[in-house]
């Protein structure tokens, strides 16, 4: 059995949950599928969903919506708010009645958080930052990025089953998950948390800005390169981000110059994102920039270079002058 472990806050799920159980669908299809797999094993890689928390029944019946074989409530006081030693009791209960042969989590802010803990209390193995899934010979292999990018890795887990994997936000799309034709069961599952073990009081959530935002959740973005040319032509970006109801992001060299705070950096050392559209205005496309957005499902890219890598990766590239395209563009939205 897969196991999935959803993340939620306040009873709104985080959007790359959904991307986790597309991975765990394309990881069953693949163990189904390999060598010595059957009809008749495929059952061996059912998918359940655990969703951790307090009054998690609405996020446990909007999961229920995909093709799994049930969604599992654990709910406990121990878990709100977040702390890493109530998630990492409460898990490890829950992880060891389910017997799961692996566990799969989005690579999120909060998953870094515990994820180690739980595999190092537990003695298994730990992949991050997933990007994908593949067979190696008769074993499954997961493929993650080294060098900020530049190379890939297939690594095969070793040691007994649990073994756990996170994936990279953008690394699956949202709108490939696959839907049950019912939804599927719902049940909850008790666990033992021991209240007074939980070391840590947790401060409200860490915010670099007043304004602060999660990009990885924004289903359109318009994001700013060195072609923007001085801090003064952001408000362009910004009136076509306005107009599209997107939010506004950059490449790094735009945060390093302060034209824009650092929480709107996109790249590998920025945030992930994986939005619906992507629009990329004079960014040339570096190595660096690319695995923060690869995932968008659609990307249009406007640039003067032809040449720019970024149109590798575009799914519409307009070559020419950005500061000439971006007011039209906005026109044609308004109107």
């Amino acid at each position: 059995m897969i196991l999935v472990i959803a993340e939620q806050k306040d009873g709104k799920l985080n959007r790359a949950t959904w991307e986790a159980i597309v991975a765990a669908q394309q990881l069953a299809q693949v163990c189904s599928d390999g060598p010595g797999g059957s009809a008749d094993k495929a059952s061996a890689w059912s998918i359940t969903i655990l969703v951790p928390g307090t009054n998690v029944g609405s996020v446990a019946a909007e999961l229920a919506a995909a093709q799994v074989a049930e969604v599992v409530t654990v709910e406990s006081a121990a878990l709100e708010p977040y702390t890493p030693d109530g998630f990492t009791a409460a898990l490890q209960d829950a992880i060891t009645q389910l017997a799961p042969s692996h566990v799969l989590l989005p690579h999120t802010y909060q998953t870094r958080d515990f994820a180690p803990k739980i595999a190092a209390r537990l003695d298994r193995a730990l992949l991050t930052d997933v990007t994908g899934i593949k067979t190696a010979g008769a074993e499954v292999a997961f493929v993650r990025p080294m060098f900020q990018g530049k190379l890939t890795a297939l690594v095969v887990p070793q040691g007994p089953a649990p073994h756990f994997v996170t994936f990279q936000i953008g690394a699956y799309r949202v709108d490939q998950v696959a839907k049950g034709a019912a939804p599927a069961a719902v049940r909850a599952l008790s666990v033992t948390v021991d209240a007074s073990a939980i070391r840590e009081k947790p401060e409200p959530p860490f915010q670099q800005a007043k304004q602060a935002v999660d990009l990885s959740q924004a289903e359109r973005i318009v994001s700013v390169g060195r072609g923007i040319k001085e801090q003064a032509n952001i408000a362009l970006a910004q009136k076509l981000a306005d107009a599209l109801g997107a939010e506004i992001a950059a490449s790094r060299p735009i945060c390093d110059a302060g034209w824009l705070p650092m929480e709107r950096q996109v790249g590998s050392s920025g945030q992930t994102v994986a939005p619906k559209l992507y629009l990329a205005l004079g960014i040339s496309g570096a190595i660096q920039h690319l695995v923060g957005m690869k995932g968008s499902s659609t990307v249009v890219a406007i640039n003067k270079d032809p040449d720019a890598p970024i149109f590798e990766i575009a799914d519409y590239g307009i070559v020419g002058d950005l500061f000439e395209i971006v007011p039209a563009i906005i026109e044609a939205v308004k109107s």
